[in-house]
């Protein structure tokens, strides 16, 4: 979920509203225009700005939303890293194919891990969510209160900026993550295999063996994954939501339209992301030498140029049936329960009034 998509949602109506809806047309006039978008959406000659919350407040219902997404998508999160990891730095067809699909993959994974392996990481990747939307939301805000935002592509290079820091903030979170989703019984593993005993264990023994810097290892995959991940998200989901409400195909007030907009941005996000996505897994789950360095990849570069001589350039694109499961519903969760949040909580702040 990106900040621009979160932050330009009107307080008054859904984000399945009418198409008709100033809504609508705010949100498409803030993602296109350098000037205020209300100026067009509008012919009061002074524009009124739609009631706000209290900032930490109106954070803490971005981050919670965005928990709330993860708990249903987590498991295809798991296969996505298992998928990812598989086969690492080997041609193809010289390893065993553990998990060949979305599908076949969730039910090996629940056959042999049981539901619970399902939900691997769980406890960490709702730590990153709430890190990463939380300091996400928080940059976006000042930007688009000092008017950053209004300028020409400004909303995208604060979407950018802005998953870039939040990206290094929560780093730490998704490295204890990606350790856990990949551990497994030996049948199945594949990766290289951490073997903590739980998130508390993970954080204690990478500071441990790596000091402070260890836990930020592999924070140079995660940094230009997010930052590509919400300039095509940013750039797509508005503009083919306003392209699947011109063609009419559902009722003005149909979730569909959101979820349309959902998988074809999906799709945009899915293609670009997917390779950085690679390679910040592999960052993140390789192991370390004596001196903290990594056993197989000396960074970014190193592990993109190893990937494409060993695996192929297909190599990159693994996992890319999870990553774009993952992101519709985690897409449109995410908005719906961002909007209802907000809505009871001006709810609650009118009735006091």
């Amino acid at each position: 979920m990106t900040g621009t998509q979160l932050m330009n949602y009107p307080t008054t109506n859904s984000p399945f509203s009418s198409p008709s809806s100033n809504s609508i047309q705010l949100h498409s006039a803030a993602m296109t225009s350098p000037v205020p978008p209300f100026s067009r959406a509008t012919s009061v000659p002074s524009p009124q700005l739609p009631p706000a919350l209290w900032p930490p407040l109106d954070f803490a219902f971005g981050a919670l939303s965005c928990c709330g997404a993860c708990v249903f998508t987590n498991p295809l999160e798991v296969v996505k890293t298992r998928l990812q990891l598989q086969g690492e730095l080997r041609a193809r067809g010289s390893y065993q194919q553990h998990y060949r699909g979305v599908l076949q993959a969730l039910w090996v994974v629940g056959r042999t891990d049981g539901l619970r392996g399902l939900q691997k990481g769980l406890s960490a990747g709702l730590m990153y969510q709430s890190l990463m939307n939380g300091v996400r939301l928080g940059f976006y805000s000042y930007c688009d209160a000092v008017g950053v935002t209004a300028a020409p592509g400004g909303s995208l290079m604060a979407g950018a900026v802005a998953g870039a820091l939040g990206a290094f903030i929560a780093s730490p979170a998704y490295l204890v993550k990606t350790h856990l989703q990949a551990q497994t019984v030996e049948a199945i593993a594949v990766g290289h295999q951490h073997n903590h005993q739980g998130v508390s264990s993970a954080f204690a023994n990478i500071y441990r063996r790596e000091g402070v810097v260890g836990l930020w290892r592999g924070v140079n995959g995660a940094v230009p994954r997010v930052m590509v991940g919400s300039a095509a998200q940013l750039a797509t989901f508005s503009s083919a939501k306003e392209w699947v409400t011109r063609l009419q195909w559902y009722s003005p007030n149909s979730w569909l339209v959101a979820l349309t907009a959902a998988c074809i941005s999906g799709v945009a996000v899915t293609i670009t992301m997917t390779p950085f996505d690679v390679i910040s897994t592999r960052l993140y789950n390789q192991p370390v030498d004596e001196r903290h360095r990594g056993r197989l990849y000396l960074g970014f570069s190193d592990c993109l140029v190893k990937v494409c001589r060993t695996e192929g350039l297909l190599g990159l694109y693994k996992g890319m049936g999870p990553v774009f499961f993952r992101l519709c519903p985690h897409t449109v969760l995410s908005m719906l329960f961002w909007d209802l949040m907000r809505q009871r909580a001006f709810q609650d702040v009118q009735n006091q009034s």
